[in-house]
């Protein structure tokens, strides 16, 4: 009796996405609009960047039609400029959603592209939604099957798995039938790239943002007829082998469409690598207990994981590798009691007192420590010494952000990032888009007039 072959993973996928409504999915729309506005919070929170600003004026010589918006600016771009820039600034602070068991940021490389398709083709917030959920529970299967070696051994995982998720869930608001979606992930397989090198430059954004334009771009492809490997994720020279992983199917494919990664997202109530976040949390803590005797401190000594380590025990020359320090950290829960988006900026990196306390903080090896948590401990100069262990950090999913502590996030994003978005309207546009009959009308609304549109109306 003939073998009945096993279907491959793409083509799986494919059918699951092809096959799953608003109905399968409206359980999780309230998670998907927390994730949606803190994307447009982070979004906002960086939008005039000399990062952004620079790929704008890189891009603009060559955009197409001007269809799709540009979050924090008023004028448009084509939807492949656009879905490379929104994804650029939602992830260049460090301050985006965290899909914890693969340390995927979510929302980035799958928001961006399918808003800027929307705006292109007339599409409901339904639409929109359904896509956005079914493009990160893609993201996050395939990055579950190759974690955490894949990230360990250098690949960035947000980029190289965001751009499955992205091509997934353009080729969905594309109406592709299984056969076109598979071949859109297929030929995601052979765009994903990133790699953990170069967290601490702009670099990472940029694959960050390819995640989201290339993925877009698969699924256009595949409209036109291109064809990919059935097996481009899992085969012997496949895309997880390619990337030295043998992939656990099981893991990705396990509760398919009835568990939701989604579901599992966490946001960061601080701008920074996210395994960083318990450290902020202990010198908080341990701030409220010295009082005023933050001249007294004599040595701190953090103790922690080895993706901890790996991570933040690095010098910091600027703002980037402040996001991703140990010590940086150390000095502004303890120094100045806050983490917020001043507290990474560069004019507070350089000032004296905080390089002074930076240099006082020693990273240590504790293997039994899980990733995530931190035990710290401060030396005074009169010899006491105290402890602080946090193993749930704010945000994490045992202690998560409220809706109100996002909306917060947003406005907060919109005053730092100077923007002259209305913060209210985003956030009331985001909570409500599951009504919109046309998400771009509803983007287009929150832009404000251009500066040439008033000229030329006046």
């Amino acid at each position: 009796m003939p073998q009945v072959p096993i279907p491959s993973v793409s083509k799986t996928l494919a059918d699951f996405v092809e096959s799953s409504s608003w109905a399968d999915v409206e359980a999780q729309s309230r998670e998907a609009r927390r994730s949606i506005l803190n994307f447009f919070a982070t979004a906002l929170g960086s939008a005039r960047d000399p990062v952004v600003t620079a790929a704008m004026r890189t891009l603009a010589p060559f955009s197409g039609a001007a269809t799709s918006t540009v979050i924090g600016h008023s004028e448009p771009m084509d939807a492949l400029c656009a879905s490379f820039l929104n994804a650029i600034s939602a992830n260049l602070l460090d301050f985006d959603d965290t899909h914890p068991e693969t340390i995927i940021h979510p929302a980035a490389p799958v928001a961006a592209p399918i808003l800027a398709l929307a705006e292109t083709r007339r599409l409901s917030g339904r639409e929109v939604l359904t896509a956005f959920i079914l493009g990160v529970d893609v993201e996050c299967r395939i990055g579950n099957a190759v974690s955490p070696r894949h990230y360990a051994r250098g690949w960035h995982i947000t980029s190289t798995c965001g751009i499955f998720g992205a091509a997934a869930a353009c080729a969905k608001l594309l109406g592709l039938p299984a056969e076109g979606i598979a071949n859109a992930i297929g030929l995601a397989a052979s765009q994903s790239a990133g790699n953990v090198e170069n967290l601490p430059s702009a670099a990472k954004n940029v694959s960050v943002g390819n995640a989201a334009r290339n993925g877009l771009f698969a699924a256009l492809l595949a409209q036109q007829g291109y064809e990919a490997a059935p097996r481009a994720i899992e085969g012997p020279l496949g895309w997880a082998r390619t990337m030295g992983d043998e992939p656990d199917i099981a893991r990705l494919l396990d509760g398919l469409g009835s568990t939701w990664e989604i579901a599992k997202n966490t946001y960061k109530p601080y701008p920074a690598g996210i395994v960083f976040h318990s450290v902020i949390d202990a010198c908080l803590l341990l701030r409220e207990r010295i009082g005023r005797q933050i001249d007294q401190i004599e040595s701190v000594t953090v103790e922690g994981s080895a993706l901890l380590l790996a991570r933040g025990d690095r010098p910091v020359n600027n703002e980037r590798d402040a996001r991703v320090s140990i010590h940086h950290c150390v000095a502004c829960g303890l120094l100045l009691g806050r983490a917020g988006v001043t507290e990474f900026a560069h004019e507070t990196v350089v000032r004296p007192d905080i390089a002074q306390l930076r240099q006082k903080v020693r990273a240590e090896l504790d293997a039994q420590m899980p990733d995530g948590a931190t035990r710290v401990t401060l030396r005074l100069a009169s010899g006491k010494v105290l402890t602080e262990i946090v193993t749930s950090p704010r945000g994490s999913q045992a202690a998560p952000l409220s809706d109100r502590d996002i909306e917060e996030k947003l406005r907060e994003g919109v005053r730092t990032g100077r923007s002259d978005w209305d913060a209210d309207r985003v956030i009331d546009a985001v909570w409500r888009i599951d009504a919109a009959d046309d998400v771009g009308n509803l983007l287009q609304s929150l832009r404000p007039p251009s500066a040439s549109r008033l000229t030329t109306s006046n």
